[in-house]
């Protein structure tokens, strides 16, 4: 049971993430278009969503960065590089750029796949293309 403890960690932690984004509503793609529509009708929930996942997340970070290690690991698995890359800018850029042409980014289209809608299908299958594609390029 003690090595399942992870895999169970993360499925609860899964089920609050997509639980949190169906309350508020992140799980509609008007929601995120009309937060970037900031010259028309603008929509400032993303914003205060965003600022929610913040207050909760900064002080969690320090707490945890006091730790020895993890609770349900040996090591933290912490980023080495920190400065910015060419390719995460160019990903940076396609990821936004998919946001807001479809209004979906990958957690919410993920969470949306239980409604069965034929565009949310078809973003995380193009989703999921695009991965391999830049995982393989990326070797």
């Amino acid at each position: 049971m003690r090595k399942q403890l992870p895999l169970l960690a993360s499925f609860v932690c899964g089920l609050l993430f997509a639980a949190g984004l169906g309350i508020a509503g992140m799980t509609r793609p008007d929601k995120v278009i009309g937060f970037l529509d900031v010259a028309g009708a603008w929509d400032p929930t993303l914003a205060f969503v965003m600022g929610g996942a913040l207050a909760v997340a900064l002080p969690a970070f320090a707490w945890i960065r006091r730790q020895s290690h993890p609770l349900l690991a040996r090591e933290f698995a912490l980023p080495q590089k920190h400065g910015l890359e060419i390719r995460l800018v160019l990903g940076a850029a396609l990821f936004g750029a998919g946001w807001g042409l479809a209004g979906y980014c990958p957690g919410p289209a993920i969470v949306s796949l239980a409604t069965l809608q034929n565009g949310v299908v078809v973003f995380v299958a193009a989703m999921l293309a695009g991965l391999v594609l830049g995982t393989r390029l990326h070797r």
